[in-house]
């Protein structure tokens, strides 16, 4: 029985429409016909050429304009199948190209990759790298320890008795503004030249080394005047070491005062705002300074913190945070009369990027009211700390509380929780002016081996935040041998420029006594690190032997990855580690969740796994097979692990020496060298060349045509056996030349590409070449001239059979231009070998359709057409089903490939609208198709994005500017004599230096184009092929409309051929699925009630918004933590150590004849200019 034709309300009248014939038959001008160049129709010889003019058999009748039945449809599908199939056999070479491969035997080997065997020996090769800097690292912090023991302090020191390199000098003699520049430095700065040095991508002078000082610290202080002195000594040392290891980069000495010497001098990169670098909140520094840490923090909101003091408690809290690491689990309270978290996090949580952002968007919605109590703040902290039943770092165990002040010791909790074995440090921070006593702080921090300090003004919040971890390095000193111990840390980036880098660590300890027969000295006099660039552990592990597919990885004890091929941060912030986890570089399953966990574990392992990954263009998602290998590499915190998939196991050495190494010739007079010429193009093609690494001479260029000159004039000089060239990538590109112009002359160049509808046809190789052909395709050709980097190239490896790409087309972009024949569909696929019973894949054959005679043919082929002159009629009296030619008004056929993306289609007016998400062009079908099984939706997250900042919102009790008093206080005697307007008359002072940091982020930003990009969380959704594999006939239903359709995939392509009729009612148009990235910006907003749940559908966006309901919910994922180790060993107590120093301070009784005076300044706008101080406790001094 005949499908009937769908219905919208009522069946549509019309008269039967009779087909014309194909010669009668002009072009049918679409919508965007205006801007096409009209061309006279090709005869249907062209299109059905006489390989595939196939029998054209009419289906079985039905009446007049029914839906085409299923098996018709079939039939339809059968030709598209074997039409492809023809067209590929002929130009894609397939056959040819093995037989070629044959041929020439002698002229390569099969080699292959052994998995365990390469994994460790890339292990062991790290390995070494690393300990060649373990042991410059140890040589220097043994000598720093030597010289500092050895050195005498000068209370007497002037500035101008030292001689040094500022780095920051050149910067602050270009700034009139700068503070050395108004009042002149007395220190003795040098000038140094310097040389370019391609290592350190920098301008270096290898004679000294440079200082750098944070902006807030004097420079001409005692105490950094006599760190300035001891570490003079540290250049010596650092120059022998590079001498040793000519491989060496940056090597640094951070010390606890704050000032960084590092070798090779190099002038500080300053940026254009104030520079608030320092070197003690550098990851590095952080790591290596003390052992990991679960604190908590609790914040005074009770009213009688101001609206300033509170902004300072704000500010404080987010730079305490920035103390942390990915070691360290933290979690943040704020209490009155009770103690509630800040954020959503109910425990500690690991102190990452993300939670951290939280935390810090979360304290900006603090308000001060009700009263202060201690008490329940603290017991909320101990709660905490004693939770055993949460992941944390088990170690230097501490509570940190800020506050305006109060008189409760609670020593009864004390009493309860910490006494008598203190094993909870407590530090307490006195903030902003007031005249509350100070002494009960003191005294809790005093009890409880911690640390009291004050923070009375903006300028003081730095310092003191991160003076805590001086505490903290006290039981590491007094460790001694057992505390030496080298740490590597996460990938960051470099402040100096150098890239992403890991930094080995080593903690400098002051081996000083006070005295004859006293204590030993406890303190840490800072870290010593060396970095190793990322690029340096590439460089050891195979490149191109694995495949386009194949790839080295490593991670550390948090499952963070330090190698990846898509470790790929899009902007990076030097004070924040780039950490990204292996289950988010790749697309996380459980068979990666156990293997990510045996790696963190230190064990050796292999697996083979079916799992899904990304295509290079984030567009495509593969199902495939891919073969696991882990090893530990010794002596470190890293694991290595391999994956290749199965056709990778073997690949092909090139092995020419019996030709060309017995002459000493240029490699420009080898057989087949001719045909890299670009005379030869014309004739054989336009050859693209990988830009690799091929000799050392060899200049980069990002232009292909300049690198592939630079290449011929550089083998015009070298001869074949050159050690300056790898010549197994040298030998393969020549063995791959050579193979794909004897496909030119075998295949391509006999046969007529027009007859066929066919822009070009081309190879690709693992050795490196593109071979495109004719000459002229390659103005329009497109793709990464690295195989390896190319989409078509790696998903053709993946799959079995034809893969078509259509021209990638963003929603916002205009459509396709269709002149001049020039848009065209790629289609490929991988070459197969079978060489003594070991199979490989080493190239990849395509042909590039013509967009428009294709679906020209498209339509034809899925017609009811009974031979190539004469269409099927129907009449009145004959009875027929509607097809894709003549009944193209009614009926909708396409070929959708496996991402969702249109390839072809018999609507002319969607010829445009060609390589764009299939939802964009017919929601409602689409819908169908996925609701129908024939997609899947996978949803991943881009933890790399860079998303434009966003405008700050009113979180804060307060405003985000400065506090403005109101005409009641003027009038009010009491506030003149308050904290509030002794804190106002501060801010103001330390505003004009530190005023970034209170104001609104898009401000900074404007200033410094490094900011102007946060990094951001962003959506990613794919689709693919779903389980159903068989032909499909569903109908949608919408209300009062009704709409058919049938779907199938295509045998050995990644196509599906659907026939649908075309939509009439606007009641099927209601939604469409999302295939596109969606920008999340973290940090996530503070707690909210759950939202509804999210509809199948979307409306589509095209900008970037915060979306908690559809991104990673922090919130949610800290409830189910990632498995992860810390480090093996905690140094958090030792039973010599000292803790009387606990801090001192005194609160500031205002004078009300003072504040009167400086509050007439203030409106006379004559502030006085503050003196920079340094901020250091008496204990410092060496």
């Amino acid at each position: 029985m005949a499908v009937p034709a769908r219905t919208c309300g009522a069946s549509r009248p019309g008269p039967a429409r009779t087909a014309f014939l194909w010669h009668d038959r002009g072009p049918r001008p679409g919508p965007g016909a205006g801007r096409r160049v009209a061309r006279p129709p090709r005869p249907l010889s062209l299109l059905l050429p006489p390989l595939l003019l196939l029998p054209l058999l009419a289906a079985p009748g039905a009446s007049a304009y029914s839906f085409p039945q299923q098996h018709t449809m079939q039939h339809w599908a059968r030709r598209l199948e074997q039409e492809i199939d023809g067209v590929m056999r002929i130009f894609g070479g397939v056959q040819q190209l093995r037989e070629i491969y044959k041929d020439n035997r002698n002229l390569f080997e099969v080699q292959e990759n052994e998995p365990q065997k390469l994994v460790e020996k890339v292990a062991g090769d790290i390995e070494s790298l690393l300990d060649r800097k373990v042991q410059a690292l140890k040589r220097l912090a043994d000598a720093a320890e030597n010289f500092q023991k050895a050195h005498r302090w000068q209370d007497n020191i002037k500035e101008e008795d030292i001689i040094y390199y500022d780095a920051k000098a050149d910067a602050e003699l270009d700034d009139p503004e700068s503070e050395d520049v108004e009042k002149g430095s007395k220190a003795s700065t040098l000038r140094l030249d310097f040389i370019e040095d391609s290592n350190f991508k920098n301008k270096v002078n290898y004679s000294y080394t440079a200082v750098q000082i944070p902006t807030d610290i004097y420079k001409g202080s005692t105490v950094i005047l006599n760190e300035l002195n001891w570490t003079e000594a540290l250049e010596n040392v650092f120059i022998e070491n590079r001498r040793q290891d000519p491989t060496l980069l940056w090597q640094v000495f951070g010390s606890a005062t704050g000032v960084t010497r590092y070798y090779p001098a190099t002038p500080w990169r300053a940026p254009k705002k104030i520079d608030l670098y320092d070197v003690r909140r550098r990851p590095w520094y952080i790591q290596g300074a003390s052992s990991p840490k679960d604190m908590v923090i609790i914040v005074d909101v009770s009213g009688s913190v101001s609206g300033l003091t509170l902004k300072l408690m704000k500010t404080s809290v987010c730079e305490m945070l920035d103390t942390l690491s990915d070691d360290d689990y933290v979690n943040v309270a704020s209490f009155n009369e009770k103690a509630q978290p800040v954020s959503c996090f109910t425990h500690l949580v690991q102190a990452n990027v993300r939670n951290k952002k939280v935390f810090k968007e979360a304290v900006q919605g603090m308000v001060a009211k009700g009263t202060t109590g201690y008490k329940a703040g603290f017991e909320y902290a101990f709660d905490q700390l004693q939770n055993s039943n949460i992941t944390r770092a088990n170690c230097n165990k501490m509570i940190m509380m800020f506050t305006d002040g109060g008189e409760d010791r609670v020593q009864d909790v004390f009493e309860k929780y910490n006494w008598p074995n203190r094993t909870v440090r407590v530090f307490t921070f006195s903030v902003g002016q007031h005249n509350y006593d100070v002494t009960p702080l003191q005294w809790m921090a005093c009890a409880n081996k911690g640390y009291y300090f004050e923070i009375p003004s903006i300028g003081a919040i730095r310092i003191n935040t991160q003076e805590y971890l001086d505490v903290l390095g006290r039981p590491m000193v007094l460790a001694g041998k057992e505390a030496k111990q080298v740490q590597w840390t996460n990938v960051y980036e470099d402040a100096l420029g150098l890239g992403l880098v890991v930094t080995g660590t080593l903690p400098v300890f002051n081996l000083t006594q006070d005295g004859p027969g006293e204590k030993k000295n406890q303190l840490i006099l800072g870290v010593m690190g060396i970095d190793v660039a990322l690029n340096d552990i590439k460089r050891l592990t195979p490149n191109y032997t694995l495949g386009a597919n194949g790839y080295v990885f490593a991670i550390d004890l948090n499952g963070y990855v330090l190698l990846h091929p898509n470790l790929k941060p899009q902007t990076t912030n030097f004070r924040e580690p780039v950490t990204l986890d292996f289950l988010d570089a790749e697309l996380e399953d459980e068979n990666k969740e156990e293997i990510r966990r045996s790696m963190i574990d230190g064990n050796k392992g292999h697996k083979q796994i079916r799992t899904l990954v990304k295509s290079l263009d984030e567009r495509y998602i593969d199902e495939v097979m891919r073969n696991y290998t882990w090893v530990p590499i010794r002596s470190t915190n890293y694991s290595l692990g391999l994956v290749l998939p199965p056709y990778s196991t073997f690949y092909l050495q090139a092995n020419l020496s019996d030709q060309i190494l017995q002459v000493k010739l240029p490699i420009s007079k080898l057989k087949d060298f001719e045909f890299l010429l670009p005379s030869s193009f014309e004739s054989e093609g336009h050859v693209f060349i990988a830009p690799r690494e091929y000799c050392k001479d060899l200049n980069a260029s990002d232009n292909n045509t300049e690198f592939l000159k630079n290449f011929i004039e550089l083998m015009e000089k070298v001869t074949p056996d050159s050690k300056q060239c790898n010549n197994f990538l040298l030998h393969n590109l020549i063995l791959d030349t050579g193979i794909t112009q004897q496909l030119v002359e075998r295949v391509w160049r006999d046969q007529d590409l027009n007859t066929y509808s066919l822009l070009a046809v081309f190879a690709a190789t693992d050795g490196g070449i593109t071979r495109v052909f004719p000459n002229k395709a390659a103005e329009d050709w497109t793709e990464n001239p690295e195989p390896f980097n190319a989409s078509f190239y790696r998903r053709s490896l993946d799959n079995h059979g034809y893969v078509f790409k259509p021209p990638h087309q963003d929603a916002l972009l205009r459509p396709l231009e269709l002149e001049n024949d020039t848009v065209g569909i790629l289609v490929s696929t991988a070459v197969e070998l079978s060489l003594g019973g070991r199979t490989l894949r080493p190239a990849v054959v395509g042909v590039k359709l013509d967009l428009e005679a294709w679906a020209e043919k498209f339509k034809v082929l899925a017609s009811n057409r009974t031979h190539q002159d004469q269409p099927q009629k129907c009449g009145p009296s004959s009875h027929c089903e509607m097809d894709c030619d003549v009944n193209n008004e009614d009926l909708l056929c396409v070929l959708i490939d496996d991402g969702g993306f249109l390839v072809l289609s018999n609507q002319n007016h969607q010829w445009d609208q060609v390589g764009r998400f299939f939802s964009e062009v017919d929601a409602n079908l689409m819908l169908a198709l996925y609701n129908n099984s024939f997609y899947t939706r996978k949803e991943s997250y881009d933890y790399q994005a860079a998303c434009a900042p966003q405008p700050p919102g009113n979180l804060g009790a307060a405003p985000r500017g400065i506090f403005v008093p109101t005409i009641a206080d003027f009038l009010n005697l009491a506030w003149w004599t308050s904290a509030a307007a002794w804190s106002l008359f501060q801010q103001l002072l330390y505003g004009l230096i530190y005023h970034s940091w209170f104001q609104a982020e898009p401000a900074e930003a404007e200033g410094n184009p490094e900011v102007r990009e946060s990094s951001c969380v962003m959506k990613q959704t794919q689709y693919y092929f779903g389980s159903v594999n068989a032909s499909y006939n569903a109908i949608i239903d919408c209300g009062n409309c009704s709409r058919l359709f049938h779907a199938q995939r295509l045998t050995n392509t990644n196509l599906l051929f659907v026939v649908a009729e075309k939509p009439l009612c606007s009641q099927c148009e209601a939604g469409r699925l999302l295939q596109k990235e969606t920008h999340c910006i973290l940090p996530a907003p503070p707690p909210a009630p759950p939202p509804a749940p999210r509809p199948l559908l979307a409306a589509a966006s095209l900008t970037p918004h915060p979306c908690p309901a559809d991104g990673p919910e922090q919130c949610e994922l800290v409830q189910r933590p990632r498995y992860r180790r810390g480090p093996h060993i905690c140094f958090d107590y030792n039973a010599t150590e000292d803790t009387s120093d606990c801090g001192r301070g005194a609160s500031f009784p205002p004078s009300l004849g003072v504040l009167v005076s400086l509050q007439l300044l203030l409106l006379l706008g004559l502030p006085p200019r503050p003196q920079p101080q340094v901020h250091a406790h008496a204990s410092r001094r060496l």
